[in-house]
């Protein structure tokens, strides 16, 4: 990297500390360091839990996918936006639990549980966390170590983790999720300026004709420019792209990565408009992650570029392990081919990533443990001081965990398959457990012990087997063949038991009904300063895809343009399967659709990059002025009496 790299690198790690520090003069309660004080908007929300959710680990692992696959991920990625928009637009599962006022989500569990359940699933839930946390710091520090040619050491790996980590810790340290939600609104601002700038200069790089003459190299059946034609595909095929999507909708906002942006809204019709903006939000995220490894692929395969290719291939081939060489593939050879100046561009944006992800993720389970298992034992309340510093300490905790385990750790299978089968662990039986608790009164507390058993029992073994088949191979078949099931298939099954026993059982208990209406604080138990005021009637095509009184006229227009994208992509999608069915679609036809994507999605990157900035910035406004003026209730500090959550009576009153 040349001095002007390091420039960019340093001025957005300065920019950045500097805000982290004018947020501590705001962080005075417990509920400011866990959730902000409930008073962020959705522009805010989206960006920063945005970044959050991005991280340096999901950029490199998008780059995995995408070297592999190429175009085709995209289009079986298409099932995925027809399931997360009908996830964003009808508010699953975040609407109803903002309702609830819960901090977190074993909170919640215990309001519509027991407290003894709320202890078992935040422990169970930080466990599947802090080890699914915890090869994140060694991606990254790989990336840095790669990327900016440090030397390829365990001592130098292990001081690049500690110097990323301090500056997460710091940041969580001094302003709780308030610094959180700054720090990451000002890296996803950045970042996604940076995604625009990188993909249109890589693009000018690299010739059309160059990327799809490369790409139609790929072996029979496993082609990356026609998604009909990758049935020798062995990981991202089909059926990964489909477990997915199902994994979403079943878990995918039950996990409590972020835990503190669930808590974080204004309120639910707030926190259910901030995932709706997410829609847009991504446009330009996973068009980057499609094009950066794509034209990776094109300069290590391509003749025009052989002399730096072979640079980048020695260098690969000096790791020793081979899933780690697939993984930094794209990042070594992102070396080779971007330009001075857009090489430390590049190098700030893992670095915002790298950040905004574990700041988040350090903030999120360090408070899940003293919440929902240290808090939960305590007859009497702890004082705002001592709950301050237990949250840091604990933090502190999880932060040297994942140090020693990414130093420990082997890794033997692609990243996102690593993700689903550690968060199974809590999500397999999780997922039924919310959902269920949510929407059903008839869900029992049996039910829910029993599924979360099952869940974390079948998700647990099924790692314990495949780390065991590495070194010492089964030679019993069954055994052989569950342990060499990659991560996605091991977290589905135990995802569907999961379900199946939480109906078998609460059908089988005794028939009760939970008092849905005082958990969700509806009816003659809500909540003045929650309610939103009715702003206007709703049609009867609103009231049919899902809109509420509570819109105003550009929630409605939001709504609906999201809507109509999405259905737009959904026909393409269905009618294109159909096609391709009966069809023989020829491989050109696909690189035709592909540049039009590709040319579309970039138009609006642009267009949502400016959007959300100012959309961002008018929240952050907001938030530090509500910050200023609002009262703190010291009660606000996540106990539950007698299924209530406490602080609830003077949260409804401070405004009377």
């Amino acid at each position: 990297m040349y001095l002007i790299d390091w420039v960019i690198v340093l001025s957005l790690l300065i920019a950045i500390t500097l805000a982290a520090i004018f947020t501590k003069k705001y962080t005075q309660s417990v509920a400011d360091f866990l959730a902000a004080n409930r008073c962020a908007g959705r522009y805010l929300i989206c960006v920063s839990q945005g970044m959050a959710g991005v991280g340096s680990i999901s950029l490199i692992a998008g780059f995995e996918l995408y070297y592999q696959a190429g175009f085709t991920a995209a289009w079986w990625q298409l099932i995925m936006i027809f399931v997360t928009t009908i996830v964003f637009l009808s508010g699953w599962i975040v609407y109803r639990f903002r309702q609830t006022r819960a901090l977190t989500l074993a909170q919640f569990l215990e309001i519509r549980y027991s407290k003894r359940f709320r202890i078992f699933t935040g422990l169970l839930g930080w466990l599947s966390g802090v080890i699914n946390f915890g090869i994140f710091p060694s991606v990254g520090a790989r990336f840095f170590i790669h990327f900016c040619g440090f030397p390829d050491t365990t001592a130098m790996y292990a001081i690049v983790m500690a110097i990323l980590l301090v500056f997460a810790l710091y940041f969580t340290f001094v302003g709780g999720q308030i610094a959180v939600i700054v720090t990451d609104f000002m890296q996803g601002v950045y970042t996604n300026i940076a995604f625009v700038i990188i993909m249109v200069i890589v693009i000018l790089k690299f010739d059309w004709s160059q990327i799809t003459q490369t790409l139609s190299i790929a072996q029979q059946g496993s082609s990356m420019l026609h998604p009909f034609q990758t049935q020798n595909a062995k990981d991202f095929n089909i059926w990964f792209y489909l477990i997915v999507a199902f994994g979403y909708f079943y878990s995918g906002l039950v996990w409590q990565g972020s835990a503190g942006y669930n808590a974080a809204a204004l309120n639910a019709h707030e926190a259910r408009m901030g995932k709706i903006l997410s829609t847009w939000r991504i446009l330009s995220l996973n068009l980057f992650m499609m094009i950066i490894p794509i034209c990776a692929y094109t300069f290590m395969h391509h003749t025009n570029f052989a002399e730096s290719a072979q640079k980048a291939q020695d260098a690969i081939g000096s790791i020793a392990n081979g899933q780690i060489q697939k993984q930094m593939t794209t990042v070594i050879a992102m070396r080779h081919f971007l330009p001075k100046g857009i090489v430390g561009m590049m190098a700030a944006v893992m670095l915002a990533a790298f950040i905004g992800n574990h700041d988040t993720y350090l903030h999120s389970w360090g408070s899940i443990f003293i919440q929902d298992v240290v808090m939960p034992f305590r007859k009497k309340p702890f004082t705002q001081r001592q709950h301050l510093n237990l949250l840091k300490i604990s933090i502190f905790g999880v932060a040297v965990f994942i140090f020693f385990f990414s130093l420990i750790f082997r890794q033997i299978e692609y990243i996102y398959m690593f993700f689903m089968i550690t968060g199974a662990i809590f999500t397999g039986g999780a997922g039924a457990v919310v959902i269920g608790g949510l929407y059903w009164k008839r869900g029992t507390t049996a039910a829910a012990w029993s599924a979360m058993i099952t869940g974390s029992v079948l998700a647990v073994s099924g790692m314990v087997l495949k780390q065991i088949n590495e070194s010492y191979p089964f030679a019993n078949s069954i055994m052989s063949y569950i342990a060499t099931r990659n991560g996605a298939i091991l977290s589905f099954f135990a995802s569907i038991s999961a379900i199946v026993v939480y109906i078998v059982v609460s059908l089988m208990g005794k028939k009760t009904s939970f008092n849905m209406d005082m958990m969700l604080h509806r009816g003659k138990y809500s909540l003045k300063l929650e309610n939103t005021a009715l702003k206007g009637k709703v049609g009867w095509f609103g009231s049919i895809i899902g809109m509420s009184s509570e819109f105003t006229r550009k929630d409605k227009i939001l709504y609906i343009s999201t809507f109509a994208w999405t259905g737009l992509w959904i026909t393409i999608f269905i009618a294109g399967t159909i096609y391709n069915f009966v069809v023989d679609v020829k491989t050109q036809s696909w690189i035709v659709f592909w540049r039009y994507y590709t040319l579309l999605t970039l138009v609006l990157s642009i267009i949502t990059t400016l959007w959300f900035t100012v959309g961002g910035l008018i929240d952050l406004k907001k938030m530090f002025n509500l910050l200023k003026t609002i009262k703190r209730n010291e009660s606000d500090d996540g106990t539950v009496i007698n299924h209530h959550n406490v602080g609830e009576d003077a949260a409804e009153n401070k405004n009377d």
